[in-house]
């Protein structure tokens, strides 16, 4: 494949047609000096075996579904099973949002993603006061196992595989969700799902962390011991990349800034007692795809390889599921323009394509209205039709990582791995991600790569289509949908009564029994599950917890970084 001789005669034949190309640009000039991937990384005017250097194939590239997984996961990847389509979706009370869930299902999704409320996500029933304003908004307000049971009400828990944005009480509410299928008599064994859990990227990129550091890792490696024993078909972590890249990253450190939290709880899963092969085939990932095409497909291809290698040299698993890198993927949120909002559905469309093309295993396509409203019907159904079309329609699913082989794929794939390495090198150095993000290391990164990003677009040098270059006069959107106010009163009123119907007496002795086991060293998810089946709610339950592990104080509460998904 790189005979010398060969790649000497390839490297004069280059440096004649370079020379060549420099006598035509003395009349046409390129568009600008220096062409750059969001990442920074310079794209030449073409790329060929030369800039491969010698790469050995089945070293570095493979086949897929064997290790280094660079061409994808499983053999076969689309040809046999498309990947789980799924519309990010949840808002006002559990019914309603049910109801948008059985729309989704009658129109093919195959799979649920669960977007849950701020107080929700912060651990605070829908009647506590920092609550006010903010219930069932972002997502659906869930406040007791009633609740849950209401979200699913219909829909067939064991036959259908759901992801749950939910991560500093995650384990209270993948205690709901067990025990409301437990109420239906379906056995965990039987559930299919997957849980965020990815409490470092809230102190580093979002900001919904309730608890310190300690604890909340505590609780993380207890769900997964939990769950290898009693859930094993569940997905115990989806590891934030995603929302490392909303809040500004770059490509490069949303794998590398993602990968080094996910080196710390395995580190703190191995401490715990676990063998890395329990734990490591249910380890999932959520990234973002945004619009440079080339360079999205390269990084997913960079990430798996990267990835087979950490989990095989750094810590010796021998499963090959636990190398196996098997990601979500929701395209970019932050991409979305209130203006022309449907030049949205083209950017989803470019982005679902690029995630396809990388090899994911689910996607969700951000609906075109997001910028301005709770997704309307219309608009979750054109997304999920998008995913659809390239499906079914497009034949790029027909044969695995088509673009395998590109000279510039392999060349950026190569690029993206090596730099990804560097960073977490860097964070290894500094005492690991834990220590990082203490130190603020990461955060900097990411808002330095945030500002850069948002200064080109002020300057026009970044064009975003209708929002700096190409811009219409629109007349202002109309009966856009809203969260009907009364959604909180509504949740208080069914807290009220929930209160009232259930057993006060038992919910004070769990509540006690969940208190003592968070000041002793036992798993906390068996007392979870009691304090969930006694109908304590989520606020009570968290409550419990922030009494005893008190509640996490950034030390530049300016640098946190908010956001929904």
């Amino acid at each position: 494949m790189f005979d010398p001789e060969r790649m000497a005669s390839l490297s004069k034949a280059m440096a004649q047609w370079d020379r060549n190309t420099a006598r035509l640009l003395e009349k046409a000039p390129e568009a600008r000096e220096e062409f750059l991937t969001d990442s920074l990384i310079r794209v030449d005017r073409l790329y060929t075996p030369l800039d491969l250097g010698g790469m050995d194939y089945e070293e570095a590239v493979g086949f897929p579904g064997e290790y280094p997984y660079t061409r994808g996961v499983y053999p076969t990847m689309y040809r046999g099973r498309a990947w789980t389509p799924r519309q990010y979706s949840g808002y006002a009370t559990a019914q309603e949002s049910n109801r948008r869930y059985k729309h989704l299902l009658e129109q093919g999704q195959r799979g649920l993603s669960v977007a849950f409320d701020l107080p929700t996500q912060m651990g605070y029933d829908s009647d506590h006061p920092l609550a006010l304003g903010e219930v069932g908004r972002v997502g659906v307000a869930i406040d007791s196992v009633e609740d849950m049971e209401a979200l699913f009400e219909g829909i067939p828990m064991d036959q259908v595989t759901v992801s749950m944005t939910i991560n500093a009480p995650a384990a209270v509410l993948l205690a709901m969700y067990l025990v409301a299928a437990e109420r239906k008599g379906i056995p965990p064994g039987a559930l299919d799902g997957t849980i965020q859990n990815d409490i470092l990227k809230e102190y580093l990129a979002r900001g919904t962390y309730i608890f310190p550091v300690g604890p909340s890792m505590r609780l993380l490696t207890d769900t997964f011991a939990y769950c290898f024993r009693h859930v094993p078909k569940w997905n115990v972590i989806s590891i934030g990349a995603y929302h490392i890249r909303e809040a500004g990253s770059t490509a490069v450190q949303e794998v590398a800034f993602a990968f080094a939290n996910a080196i710390a709880y395995i580190e703190a899963a191995l401490a715990a007692g676990l063998d890395i092969d329990d734990f490591g085939p249910r380890i999932s990932w959520i990234f973002n795809t945004t619009s440079n095409f080339f360079e999205e497909v390269s990084k997913y291809r960079a990430a798996r390889r990267l990835w087979a290698r950490i989990m095989r040299e750094r810590f010796g698993a021998r499963d090959p599921r636990s190398m196996m890198l098997r990601i979500h993927i929701q395209t970019g949120g932050s991409m979305l323009t209130a203006q022309q909002p449907l030049v949205n559905l083209i950017r989803g469309t470019i982005q679902a394509l690029a995630s396809v093309l990388g090899g994911t295993q689910s996607l969700a396509v951000s609906s075109y209205d997001e910028a301005l409203c709770i997704p309307t019907e219309e608009s979750a159904t054109l997304s999920l039709r998008v995913q659809q079309v390239i499906a079914h329609e497009s034949g790029v699913a027909d044969t695995v990582d088509p673009l395998g082989g590109s000279y510039y794929v392999e060349a950026l794939t190569n690029r993206i791995e090596e730099e990804a390495m560097q960073y977490i090198e860097r964070i290894d150095r500094m005492g690991g991600a834990p220590r990082a993000i203490e130190l603020g290391y990461m955060q900097g990164e990411i808002e330095a790569s945030a500002y850069r990003y948002q200064k080109e677009v002020e300057a026009g040098t970044r064009v975003i289509v209708g929002l700096n270059r190409f811009r219409v006069e629109e007349e202002p959107r109309e009966n856009m949908p809203r969260v009907d106010p009364d959604v909180r009163g509504l949740q208080v009123l069914r807290l009220t009564d929930l209160k009232r119907r259930r057993d006060g007496a038992r919910v004070e002795r769990v509540l006690l029994a969940l208190g003592d086991a968070a000041r002793g060293y036992s798993n906390l998810m068996g007392p979870v599950m009691e304090a969930v089946r006694s109908s304590a709610t989520l606020g009570e339950i968290c409550g419990v917890f922030r009494e005893v592990f008190g509640e996490y104080r950034p030390s530049n509460p300016a640098s946190s970084l908010g956001g929904a998904k």
